[in-house]
């Protein structure tokens, strides 16, 4: 017999959504209702018969609510396997009546932290009886039914209407796993509270709670199986909840793919470092942008950066600083584009949009700010790779120019914009910029030479599709996210005409290249920060 009927409920919960629904249900079905405290008052208010946990255990609630339901006549009444004879013995020698259902959800830990409470009210929201309670219901799943989730209400009361006032064994084992699920996201949440008010950047346990947002179509490619997961942890300085792609207000559009929200999260975090910049565009495919630029409109800006890679362009994501309008909407609607990514759109941009039903927009709100904390996680084969994000922001006070011919005011503005950008390009990275645009880009080759080739090779090949005399690299600055290990590198970025260089520095060449620098009559700029995104 898989079927138990309930006869005794034992309710205590945080979350009184649906509870007063719940306990008439269950008094329906001539459930008797234990409770606690305000859960108690509740339901008496609504004319339920309700019996205080303290007259149940004989024992007072005491030490400010603390010690309420630790007590071996509830735990006994949880515990107890009801077809074993000692366990049986055992009820009846010490008075312990068998509770067959227990609702419970805990205390608002999470929403305590969030609102900034104090240190020590934010421990007295860490809940001990309901966690308790809740494992061992949920271990003895057999013959007890346990919820934790007032979204399961109705699903339990249908279950007691088809089944005469008892549960299945499916679906205790279904509510049994779930608690397990919630005790474990919340002694995670706990976890990172104390690790973040011990200040442990990287503690030595580390639990990361995740709730499932939504199922995906497919992973990166058709046969893997994929889905989206967002972190349940408190805000806390150490791993700040950021509004980013899992959060946005998608607009319409077919529905966003693993590798869309890949691509669109890299494209939010590329744009964010122009948060404070002028209108700004990025066009990105597969995780690496192919043209970002600036100007005094976000038209001037798209127009800008689809030169750079109109080709590349195609089927790409797009992410903007600013409100989209109706202009800017009509020019990017003219190729076709995967997902848009912007802060706003007005009514026009929205419009225009409509009429293309698989397109994506995504509306963020306030763009992430670039220099927050965060980690970085990546699964390995046997383990997870953990890292602080890469939120640096060049200190320009800290910048050295090596070479004897000094930047010009317009040659460092190119120079930092093509800097900015290589942070988000994969390496190893070499971008090309010029005027507020990026004009060529090598991204992910397995050496840095090649990089500056393909680099100069595709902004060769934009000069020829868009009928320009020459390269735009030439009078570019050009930006490479680590040390040139030779020469090489920086001598092809000069033949394509680059008059600027900025990289990390810290090579044990770094004089050969500034030798090279000079022959050729041209800045480089060291950074001593390096970039590598892999």
């Amino acid at each position: 017999m898989t079927d138990i009927a309930i006869k005794t409920a034992l309710l205590s919960v945080s979350d009184k959504t649906g509870l007063v629904e719940l306990g008439q249900a269950l008094a329906a079905h001539d459930i008797k209702l234990i409770s606690t405290g305000g859960t108690a008052k509740l339901l008496r208010d609504a004319g339920l018969a309700v019996t205080d946990i303290s007259d149940f255990t004989g024992f007072p609630e005491m030490m400010d609510g603390r010690v309420k339901t630790l007590h071996p006549k509830v735990h006994g009444g949880l515990l107890a396997v009801r077809n074993n004879p000692e366990h049986v013995a055992a009820m009846k020698a010490h008075d312990i009546s068998a509770i067959d259902l227990v609702v419970v959800n805990l205390y608002p830990f999470r929403e305590t932290v969030a609102k900034g409470a104090g240190r020590q009210e934010v421990i007295e929201n860490i809940d001990i009886g309901g966690p308790s309670m809740v494992r061992s219901a949920a271990k003895n799943h057999d013959h007890v039914t346990i919820v934790t989730d007032p979204k399961d209400y109705p699903s339990l009361i249908s279950e007691l209407a088809d089944n005469g006032g008892a549960t299945t064994l499916d679906s205790r084992r279904r509510f049994a796993a779930k608690a397990y699920a919630a005790t474990a996201q919340y002694d995670a949440a706990i976890s990172a509270w104390f690790a973040a008010d011990l200040k442990e950047d990287l503690p030595e346990l580390l639990t990361v709670p995740l709730k499932k947002a939504s199922a995906l179509r497919y992973g990166e490619n058709p046969h893997q199986k994929a889905a989206l997961y967002i972190p349940t942890l408190p805000n806390l300085p150490e791993w700040p909840i950021v509004n980013g792609i899992a959060q946005a207000e998608q607009i319409q559009g077919k529905a966003l793919s693993y590798n869309n929200y890949g691509d669109a999260d890299a494209a939010l975090d590329l744009i964010s470092e122009f948060c404070d910049a002028a209108p700004t565009v990025v066009i990105l495919k597969h995780a690496n942008p192919c043209g970002v630029a600036s100007g005094d409109s976000l038209i001037e800006a798209y127009k800008a950066a689809l030169a750079c890679d109109s080709v590349s362009a195609f089927g790409g994501i797009i992410a903007v600083n600013r409100p989209l309008d109706g202009a800017t909407a009509e020019a990017i609607t003219s190729i076709f584009t995967e997902v848009v990514v912007a802060p706003a759109a007005d009514e026009a941009a929205k419009a225009i949009f409509a009429k293309k039903k698989n397109l994506r927009l995504l509306i963020t709100g306030a763009l992430p700010d670039p220099k927050r904390n965060g980690l970085n996680l990546r699964s390995i084969a046997g383990g997870i790779l953990l890292q602080s994000r890469d939120g640096s922001l060049l200190d320009e006070q800290a910048l050295q120019v090596v070479t004897e011919v000094k930047p010009s005011e317009q040659q460092m503005k190119d120079a930092l914009f093509a800097w900015t950008v290589a942070k988000h390009v994969k390496s190893n990275a070499i971008v090309y910029a010029r005027d507020n645009a990026t004009v060529g880009i090598g991204a992910g080759q397995m050496n840095r030479l090649e990089s500056a080739r393909i680099a100069a090779w595709k902004a060769e090949d934009a000069a020829k599709r868009a009928g320009w005399p020459e390269s735009r690299t030439r009078g570019s600055a050009v930006a490479s996210d680590a040390f040139f290990p030779f020469a090489d590198g920086l001598v092809t970025a000069t033949e394509a005409g680059a008059t600027t260089v900025i990289q990390p520095g810290g090579s044990i060449r770094d004089q050969e290249v500034i030798d090279a620098a000079n022959k050729a009559g041209i800045a480089m700029i060291f950074t001593g920060t390096r970039h590598f995104r892999h």
